[in-house]
């Protein structure tokens, strides 16, 4: 395994918060004990997927305001949230609380387009708007001006015994530099950083025409895009999201487990799939020293110094704690990464 030359400097996790249908409470808990248990461990970060009409958190943000009262460090995400779902003020206001109510640790992550199998969501979404509503970039770019603090209403002042502000209120100040777009293409790498904004990428991009399609090579080139279109250029933030499986405590039933999971997802991983091209990355799976090997030959993984390793979507709690705790004690320092010291 080849030493490291930039130490992997901020380490976070995702996950999804799978629950049972018909008895959704113990799920949603144990996504709280996994967050507590990533602080512990000394993460940085600690990340939730968005799943709307399925069985995993629908309300990240929610889930989030219980996280901040039950830690104190690690940072809190959302990878991402389709701003498709959300009214951009409404959201604006319900991020500003949670990062408030955290200490300045939310790190929302965004993204846009229609709400996932449209035509079937639309009239219960949005019933008399359906036609009209806007799912570009702009909507990102309304929710960012009312978490920046620009006005939202063109009257402040106090009417009878009501005082009313112009802007979204609470207003968090540090906010908007906490707040990341999740991004598969290039123009939308180049939008990030044209917007000053965070960039996140994930264990999926898509293969332009013309382009290349391996998947490293295109993370490559959305990292050094967004980069090159970003005022802070070599130093703009980025995070890499793959799914990584270290087996260094596994049970072999767990092993067993992991590898048929993998296998089963290693064939989309050949070729862009669908009309949009999508391209997978495959899972890493293997002894933590074997993953960190893979890593450093990853051609965007080695222009990057902070990541969010996404846990895989169908396993048990007990999977997590050993993935979470392999990933700490073993992976991350074998990336030269060191945790954080818990208060």
């Amino acid at each position: 395994m080849p030493d490291p030359s930039t130490p992997l400097r901020r380490l976070g996790f995702l996950t999804i918060g799978l629950f049972d249908g018909a008895d959704p409470a113990p799920g949603h808990e144990s996504t709280l004990a996994i967050i507590e248990l990533g602080e512990q461990l000394g993460f940085d970060s600690a990340w939730l997927r968005h799943r709307h009409l399925q069985y995993g958190i629908s309300s990240p943000v929610a889930v989030l305001a219980a996280a901040s009262q039950r830690t104190s460090r690690i940072e809190l995400g959302t990878a991402v949230t389709p701003v498709g779902w959300e009214n951009p003020l409404r959201l604006a206001e319900d991020l500003a609380t949670v990062d408030l109510l955290s200490g300045g640790r939310l790190n929302p992550g965004l993204s846009v387009g229609p709400p996932m199998r449209w035509d079937d969501v639309k009239e219960a979404l949005y019933p008399d708007t359906a036609d009209v509503e806007d799912f570009s970039y702009a909507r990102i770019e309304r929710l960012l001006s009312f978490v920046r603090g620009e006005p939202a209403s063109p009257f402040q002042g106090t009417a009878g015994i009501e005082v009313f502000s112009e802007r979204v209120e609470p207003h968090s100040p540090g906010l908007a530099s906490r707040i990341w777009y999740g991004g598969a293409s290039t123009r939308s790498a180049q939008w990030t950083g044209e917007q000053g904004l965070n960039f996140l990428t994930s264990s999926v991009v898509k293969a332009e025409e013309g382009g290349p399609t391996d998947f490293a090579d295109i993370q490559l080139g959305h990292v050094r895009t967004f980069r090159a279109h970003h005022a802070d250029g070599d130093a703009a933030r980025v995070s890499q999201g793959l799914v990584v499986i270290p087996t260094d405590s596994a049970t072999a039933e767990q092993r067993a487990k992991y590898v048929a999971y993998v296998e089963s997802r290693l064939p989309r991983t050949a070729e862009p799939q669908g009309p949009a091209r999508m391209m997978f990355s495959p899972d890493l799976i293997g002894s933590s020293a074997q993953i960190a090997e893979q890593l450093y030959a990853h051609a965007a993984f080695r222009e990057i110094d902070e990541v969010a390793f996404a846990l895989p979507f169908s396993f048990g709690h007990d999977d997590y704690v050993q993935i979470l705790t392999d990933i700490a004690s073993a992976l991350g320092p074998a990336l030269g990464w060191r945790p954080a010291v818990h208060p």
